[in-house]
């Protein structure tokens, strides 16, 4: 599934890079594209997570009352999703949706002349023996970053123009420690994911205090996104370090373009509310 993805996103980011012949800004608009796309989940995500603030009290009510029953609190506890027309598994969906995303995206920035280009299966293989035979490349995880490096000006098939503001996006962190410049993208993406996480954890608390004043629970849709909202980071920042920095940059615009996001799409549903 992740590679049925990759590919299909490859078709988006070369029609991108074909557009404007640079991989860095072809990355930037793929990232808008796709956050457009994804603009409908997102909206039904922060419609959720409203309404879930909302039964809060009711489900405050139904925990006291059946504490000592298991079974009478979780029959009644579908009964109230089931009334209020909400899935306490909703949540899951934008969790899954995220980790998808994450490593179809890593597998295109992998390989992009696989699933981006297109370049035909015979040319890899040949350029990638090629280079195996040089001692200190035998074990590079990125066999077509180094095609694109070592062979892109000599053959046009495999030559991706990565320079992107004075970054080479090809660059891998974890591989060039000596040079200062590959920390620049990364810790802009750790700064911009820290500012995202406090954004959704006010939200929540926010919403928790309009469900009810006080109440310690979070339902089980507050809880996976507030779990995701720490794990998400973390597990793209591990990557991060140890992939091009082409993956960063996406990642980056992403939570930039999420917080964003957030803000219009909360400040909309609140002139909602008043309006209703």
């Amino acid at each position: 599934m992740i590679s049925f993805f990759a590919n299909l996103f490859g078709y988006v980011l070369n029609f991108l890079y074909q557009l404007i012949h640079n991989y860095g800004l072809a990355i930037i608009l793929f990232s808008i594209v796709l956050k457009i796309v994804m603009l409908p989940i997102s909206i039904k995500q922060q419609k959720t997570m409203k309404k879930s603030a909302k039964i809060q009290a009711k489900m405050r009510e139904i925990q006291d009352k059946y504490k000592n029953n298991p079974e009478k609190l979780n029959q009644e506890t579908i009964d109230l999703y089931k009334r209020e027309k909400m899935s306490p598994f909703s949540g899951c969906l934008s969790a899954i949706v995220q980790i998808v995303l994450l490593f179809s995206v890593f597998y295109l920035v992998r390989s992009p002349l696989t699933y981006m280009t297109k370049v035909d299966q015979s040319v890899i293989e040949q350029y990638t023996n090629e280079i195996k035979q040089v001692e200190e490349n035998k074990n590079n995880p990125y066999p077509e970053i180094l095609i694109i490096r070592d062979k892109g000006q000599q053959d046009e098939r495999v030559h991706i123009n990565m320079e992107f503001l004075g970054l080479d996006l090809s660059s891998v962190p974890s591989q060039n420690f000596s040079d200062p410049r590959v920390y620049i993208i990364p810790v802009l993406y750790v700064f911009t994911s820290f500012l995202s996480m406090r954004m959704t954890t006010n939200m929540q608390t926010a919403k928790k205090k309009e469900g009810e004043e006080g109440t310690n629970e979070i339902d089980a849709v507050a809880q996976a996104n507030k779990s995701m909202s720490y794990i998400m980071p973390v597990m793209s920042v591990s990557i991060a370090i140890i992939a091009p920095l082409g993956l960063a940059l996406y990642w980056l615009v992403n939570n930039v373009l999420m917080i964003l996001e957030r803000f219009i799409l909360n400040k909309w549903m609140k002139e909602e509310e008043e309006e209703e």
